[in-house]
């Protein structure tokens, strides 16, 4: 009967803490889960030079090893229902002069399976102190889960092969493989002015795919874009990304969890670069509008590096009209404004109870949550001012917000455990 007792209680125990962790803000861990496998220096690590090429057309299952080091050179495209299978620890570096980019067809999967100690890289191909964003194209990975254009099918604008360029289904358990303990730095090739690869684009991905602790570094494009599907995504770091951190469209139903922008004001560009953007569609006469973009984001860190120089960073997040979006427990630092909602999404209850914020910090925001047409919109104001919603506007340094910000160090962004606003006590 005792022991009976003792799991009862140490089970009621481990109930309140996972739901206090829960209501905490920010990024959460036990640990700083951002040690060993990220890296947020790059651009002075001596990797190997190439001693294998990956070229032209992988259509039979095929693995990759530590021992080697791998240069992608021009477009490559797994097939034929192939298994592309990498080693924790291998290094694949995308060639600048071809534009090295990898493509997960429909139907085919990657296995990227890293370590913590030992993770997976994609990086550039240039020396030390050369590497730039967009030195190489990135990953694309194309599934057979739902998107809402009009067919059910659609294909990316990146000039790859038309016979193999197609996504989206009726597969919602459509499994692409795993990426787990990977980082992707210096992709996103600019392609011409309308196109552009991101360093990871997911596309009619389905929920069977893994897709855990992956850091993605100064991309001259998004870090990473979802064109519809429906997945989950944990433990993600964007750093330093020219264009957007994380991008939805297509009727994307993702929930994003535990993860982190980390953006600077000289690695944005003059388009408006924001953590967050959200779409349903590009043209809605395209599009299954029963079939709406959905995000639920959780424990979500989206912050500015500097402090006093806004420079090209605005907002946080943009929100587009018929699009639903969640964001709960999270902080917010250094943005102008908060959110931007498009012009074309109305101030009544019944359009704004798509887009819901709970539980946050907007910390050191100019400006609050505010529409593209009507600026500080009363009506708006008064929605999102509800005692019950926990937004708490502070004016707090990262230094004293987060435990250890510091990018040239080991940094930690979890909450400071002395911060009581932060934590939400």
């Amino acid at each position: 009967m005792k022991t009976k007792t003792c799991i009862a209680i140490l089970s009621i125990l481990s109930c309140f803490f996972l739901q206090a962790q829960q209501q905490q803000r920010g990024i959460i861990g036990t640990t700083n889960w951002m040690n060993n496998w990220t890296n947020f220096k790059p651009a002075i690590i001596e990797y190997s030079e190439a001693s294998n090429i990956i070229a032209g057309t992988i259509d039979k299952d095929t693995k990759l090893y530590k021992r080697n080091t791998y240069q992608l050179v021009g477009t490559v495209y797994v097939t034929n229902n192939a298994v592309l299978t990498i080693e924790p620890g291998t290094v694949i570096r995308g060639d600048d002069k071809t534009c090295g980019t990898l493509i997960i067809t429909n139907g085919s999967k990657i296995m990227a399976e890293g370590l913590e100690t030992d993770p997976i890289v994609f990086t550039s191909n240039k020396d030390v102190n050369d590497r730039k964003p967009g030195d190489w194209g990135g990953i694309v990975i194309m599934g057979k889960a739902p998107i809402n254009s009009l067919g059910g099918l659609h294909t990316l604008p990146f000039d790859l092969d038309p016979l193999l360029n197609h996504y989206g289904g009726q597969d919602a358990d459509d499994n692409s493989g795993i990426l787990k303990y990977v980082r992707i730095e210096y992709s996103g090739r600019k392609l011409s002015a309308l196109k552009e690869l991101n360093g990871l684009s997911l596309a009619g991905v389905g929920r069977k795919t893994v897709l855990n602790y992956i850091q993605i570094s100064y991309s001259n494009d998004d870090s990473f874009e979802c064109y519809g599907g429906g997945f989950d995504l944990n433990n993600l770091v964007s750093y330093r990304t020219t264009d957007d951190d994380f991008d939805f469209t297509q009727g994307a139903q993702i929930n994003i969890s535990n993860s982190i922008a980390i953006r600077h004001p000289y690695s944005s560009d003059i388009s408006g670069s924001r953590c967050f953007e959200v779409d349903s569609y590009d043209k809605i006469e395209n599009t299954d509008i029963n079939k709406l973009t959905k995000i639920n984001a959780n424990n979500i860190t989206l912050v500015n590096l500097e402090e006093n120089n806004q420079g090209l960073v605005r907002e946080s997040i943009h929100i587009r009209e018929n699009t639903f979006f969640t964001l709960t427990n999270s902080i917010v630092s250094g943005f102008t404004p908060f959110v931007i909602l498009e012009d074309n999404i109305g101030t009544t209850d019944a359009n704004l109870s798509k887009i819901n914020f709970k539980n946050i910090v907007v910390n050191n925001c100019v400006g609050e949550i505010t529409s593209e047409s009507s600026g500080n919109d009363p009506a708006i104001k008064s929605f999102y001012s509800k005692p019950e919603l926990l937004l708490n506007y502070t004016k707090i340094r990262n230094s004293d917000l987060f435990t250890m910000p510091n990018i040239k160090g080991s940094p930690d962004f979890r909450v400071n455990q002395n911060n009581t606003i932060a934590i939400g006590n």
